[in-house]
């Protein structure tokens, strides 16, 4: 091929990968995918329909294989440069590991298929940028919060540690225990009260952890994530505004060009 028909021919698959039909039928077949790999899970379907189920997998991710080769087709090593793309890739090709005993794992990593939703959908794409974009701040609440454990743990494992072992016994122990308060997972008839059967005035230690880890780190997590989002989302406004702003600049520049070029043709014409 020429450089010409190299560049038609690419401009035409981009033209498919970017239509909006194209996409909404990658879309029904993730939806029919992720369908099918959860009944797959049942021994009773796999005995009725087990072939027809395998064989529309197959199909699907063939599809996929071939809407992937479209994408790098139209794209170049571009496509390799935007990371959603590169979690497509990396995706279809687990899907596409041998189907032996020795590969189970990789086999049960073809449900991951389905979170191909998020690259194609644009409002979880979204959602996703925006968790991507809290973990700096995460990262410090994880910070302050693995401090706190870690006090709480010591004090702990001295305090409790000698009549409750099971708990309290060393610090790991500890720390499982804490964390387990901190879920209010069985927290109270579970630790809490037994050892406060022993040590009267256990609460002053678990109710101010609990008030510390549980539901102030907690709304530290939440406030760190919503401003993360509303900061994403802002960013995103902020950039389809200078999109719009440059295609209206562009799009007056090409009716002064129109205007300009039949102002030439009347002048030819008159001359």
């Amino acid at each position: 091929m020429t450089g010409l028909s190299t560049r038609t021919f690419r401009a035409r698959l981009a033209t498919i990968a970017e239509d909006s039909r194209f996409q909404r039928a990658i879309i029904a077949l993730i939806v029919v995918n992720a369908i099918t790999l959860g009944l797959e899970t049942s021994p009773a379907i796999m005995t009725a329909a087990g072939p027809a189920l395998v064989a529309l997998d197959h199909a699907v991710l063939a599809i996929f294989v071939a809407e992937l080769a479209i994408r790098i087709g139209a794209y170049g090593w571009a496509f390799f440069r935007d990371p959603w793309s590169i979690f497509d890739f990396v995706v279809v090709a687990l899907a596409l590991a041998p189907s032996t005993e020795n590969f189970s794992v990789l086999r049960a990593l073809r449900v991951l298929r389905v979170l191909r939703l998020i690259t194609a959908v644009p409002q979880m794409r979204r959602v996703v940028g925006g968790l991507l974009t809290a973990l700096p701040g995460l990262g410090a609440v994880v910070a302050i919060l693995a401090l706190v454990f870690y006090v709480a743990g010591v004090m702990a494992t001295q305090l409790f540690g000698g009549d409750f072992p099971q708990w309290f016994g060393t610090l790991w122990k500890s720390l499982y225990s804490l964390f387990q308060i901190m879920t209010l997972e069985s927290w109270s008839m579970g630790i809490v009260r037994p050892v406060m059967e022993v040590h009267p005035y256990a609460w002053a230690f678990f109710v101010p952890f609990i008030l510390i880890a549980t539901f102030t780190m907690l709304n530290l997590f939440i406030g760190v994530v919503v401003n993360a989002m509303q900061s994403f989302h802002d960013m995103e406004a902020e950039h389809a505004q200078v999109s719009r702003t440059e295609h209206a600049e562009l799009l007056a520049e090409v009716r002064a060009l129109r205007a300009d070029l039949q102002a030439l043709k009347s002048q030819r014409g008159d001359d």
